[in-house]
């Protein structure tokens, strides 16, 4: 009996071992809770030790994954740039490129909105300012002593500015600032001018933007083997410092936009059935460990090679569709990012007694649109776009202080939608020019098909 048990816990052991190291989501996931047990431990709830060695230990914990963001950081610039020129050379046809950006563009841009909306409304309903003293975790004097006056829209003189300022004028500046828009311009205009010329002088430059993106993509491959760790590190740094106090204080905060984005979730999945020939029980397989790395990276740019191996092997999409839109969708399709600002808008605007007008929620909404373009796919990235929002309607920006302890959690949450609208964003192009190109093969069909003899 004690032999069998022995053997039957040995099979189980082997089981979980093979589980372990075939599944790369499995073991964030175990990181993750393990940086959470690790966090609570080390924080301030219990003390059992002094802040300064816990800061100490919490600094080294993180290291991996500082390293692996930084590594992210580093390739992501020539993989966009190779990505998008690769994909539109997998497309020769100028007009299709043509369609398949207005659709992607106007699918993210009225999207965010409707997600910014989203996350206005929730939090008017839910009113999560109104459990929290923000007295007790900021200085309420600085605040009053700061307070910001509303700037609204921008002038429409400066709008041409503006417009201009999207084309680099020097694209290496813009690749050493992490200009992530005027990046993606650059690459497009240079694969439009490959494409222009003769195919045998275009074809080596070709070459090397494939052998830099299968470089890129082994690096990225490289990195990913310290999700785990970098996982572990960062979350136990994020509980040991805030503590469990602070984030339970902040739990309606938190829960009002994990529903928003959960509403966001249900929205695209409803789409992806609509545009998708494939059941949502596979489609929930197929993206599954793609949305838990995105939710342990809480970045875009980490995850898109994933994300393009997902859409192109696992649900079909084709490659002119896919090489082009994911990396835009990297950069612009932000709408967990936008609910995220809907939400931490009202939030701050009740906590400070702030009275938002009608024109006040719409400027919320158009620069949560405005401002999620171009931004970068890092963490972190959504607090620096919140810093816009606030200033324009005139809540203290000394209110990020009081949501940066919980960011980093909603971060990853947001992330993982982004990345599912980056997904659904594919599916609904490939749906839209497919059935268009049916219908035009069935009306050609009809055309030049023989009338039968009276």
């Amino acid at each position: 009996m004690e032999n069998l048990l022995s053997r039957s816990l040995k099979g189980l052991t082997y089981q979980f071992d093979r589980l372990i190291k075939s599944k790369l989501w499995l073991k964030v996931v175990i990181a993750l809770v393990l940086g959470i047990l690790s966090g609570i431990l080390l924080g301030p709830d219990l003390g059992l030790i002094d802040s300064k060695t816990v800061l100490t230990i919490t600094s080294w914990l993180a290291l991996p994954g500082q390293v692996f963001l930084s590594v992210i950081q580093m390739i992501v610039v020539p993989l966009v740039v190779a990505s998008v020129v690769r994909g539109l050379a997998a497309n020769n046809n100028p007009a299709a490129i043509k369609k398949n950006g207005l659709l992607a563009i106007t699918f993210i841009f009225v999207s965010t909105a409707i997600a910014a909306s989203i996350g206005i409304i929730l939090g008017l309903n839910i009113q999560p300012g109104s459990f929290i003293d923000a007295s007790a975790l900021i200085d309420m004097s600085a605040v009053s002593s700061s307070k910001e006056v509303a700037g609204g829209f921008p002038p429409l003189a400066e709008l041409p500015d503006k417009v201009s300022s999207l084309i680099p004028r020097n694209p290496i500046a813009s690749m050493v600032s992490g200009e992530m828009l005027q990046i993606i311009l650059f690459a497009a205009v240079l694969g439009a001018a490959m494409l222009s010329i003769p195919a045998h002088q275009s074809k080596p430059l070709f070459d090397v933007l494939a052998a830099l993106q299968e470089v890129c993509l082994r690096i990225v491959s490289w990195a990913m083997v310290l999700a785990p760790l970098a996982v572990f590190g960062l979350i136990t740094k994020l509980v040991a410092s805030v503590g469990l106090e602070v984030l339970a204080g902040m739990a309606i905060y938190v829960v009002t936009v994990i529903a928003g984005l959960l509403m966001i979730a249900v929205l695209y999945i409803i789409i992806v059935r609509l545009t998708l020939d494939q059941p949502v029980k596979e489609f929930f397989n197929n993206i599954k460990e793609l949305l838990l790395l995105a939710f342990s990276t809480s970045s875009s740019a980490a995850v898109m090679p994933i994300t393009l191996k997902v859409v192109e092997d696992k649900l079909n999409i084709r490659t002119d569709i896919s090489r082009f839109l994911i990396p835009l969708g990297a950069t612009i399709n932000m709408a967990g990012t936008a609910l995220y600002q809907g939400v931490a808008t009202v939030f701050l605007a009740q906590v400070f007694n702030v009275d938002l007008s009608i024109s006040s929620y719409l400027f919320v909404v158009t620069m949560a649109v405005a401002a999620s373009v171009g931004s970068p796919a890092t963490p972190g990235a959504g607090i620096v776009i919140l810093s816009i929002v606030l200033e324009g309607v005139g809540i203290p920006s000394a209110g990020i202080a009081l949501i940066l302890g919980v960011d980093r959690i909603l971060d990853m949450f947001r992330t993982s939608i982004n990345v599912l609208g980056d997904v659904t964003a594919c599916t609904v192009v490939k749906f839209l020019t497919t059935k268009k190109n049916d219908q035009h093969l069935e009306l050609k069909t009809q055309v030049i098909q023989p009338q039968p003899e009276d």
